[in-house]
């Protein structure tokens, strides 16, 4: 994704991909400027980062200036921004924006304030500034998850069923940049992922539903932009899913980032969970 030695910039928020891709970028000697959004990321960055900054409020001239000073030319971003408190009350003086991030934000013509629409704009900006996005997984394809059932545990015929129903819904929830995510028991869709993000979307199926068994069909969208908002699950996914009585996880490989393998697989292991990626579901 970059020459050798040469910095990337990286934008990290919520969750443990920033961090293993910045533990993957210097295992390969790879520089990382990282502006880390106060609140979300993990501070535990800074150990793993060649320079590391807090990013407070949201100051898009900060980030420009911080990823130009450092020598960045190419930069990613990671992990997952909590966008519902963007409209929550008083959404100004949480995020003290400036004038650049104003004027993207309420001047910039978009059609609507999905993700698409606004981290295409975003990259947009930064490209006018010098600064191109990459993919993170350009440095990381292992990430990816692979084709196979994961887990002791396969899918039973009912709950295959499930999944095949699911899949196309799932597929249309994305192609329209509503969510990732639905989830389904017995060929009905009990809960849909909007801006809440999958394991709170999870813990709703299993309110709705008593804490019975349930399938979580989580795909990327039909033409997704690998450089961001890449379905990504991991140990999380699998605690909110025994938390609420989900039964199987079904994730698209090759499109799909798994974090820390092998400790997802054992506690899916361990609650009798099952776990089984598709390139297709048949």
């Amino acid at each position: 994704m970059t020459p050798a030695r040469e910095p990337v910039g990286l934008l990290a928020c919520a969750g443990r991909f920033p961090h293993v891709f910045a533990e993957k970028a210097r295992a390969t000697g790879v520089p990382v400027v990282c502006l880390a959004v106060k609140g979300m990321a993990d501070p535990g960055l800074r150990a793993v980062c060649t320079e590391f900054h807090w990013l407070r409020r949201a100051s898009l001239g900060r980030l420009i200036r911080t990823f130009r000073r450092a020598g960045v030319r190419r930069w990613t971003m990671a992990g997952k921004f909590h966008k519902h408190l963007v409209f929550r009350p008083r959404m100004l003086l949480r995020f003290v924006p400036d004038w650049r991030m104003l004027r993207f934000w309420f001047l910039r013509r978009r059609t609507a304030n999905n993700d698409d629409s606004i981290l295409l704009g975003l990259i947009a900006e930064f490209r006018a500034h010098g600064l191109d996005c990459v993919s993170a997984l350009d440095l990381c394809p292992e990430l990816l998850v692979k084709d196979g059932v994961l887990t002791r545990r396969r899918p039973t015929p009912a709950e295959e069923r499930d999944i095949g129903y699911g899949w196309h819904l799932a597929r249309e929830m994305g192609r329209l940049d509503i969510g990732q995510s639905v989830m389904v028991r017995e060929r009905a869709v009990i809960a849909v992922e909007a801006i809440e993000g999958t394991d709170k979307a999870i813990r709703r199926a299993g309110e709705l539903c008593g804490g019975g068994p349930f399938v979580v069909v989580k795909v990327a969208k039909p033409a997704q932009d690998m450089r961001f908002d890449v379905p990504t699950v991991g140990p999380d996914t699998v605690e909110a899913m025994r938390a609420a009585g989900g039964r199987v996880l079904a994730v698209e490989a090759g499109r799909t980032i798994l974090i820390d393998e092998a400790e997802t697989v054992a506690r899916a292991d361990r609650y009798g969970i099952a776990i089984v990626a598709r390139a297709d579901p048949g």
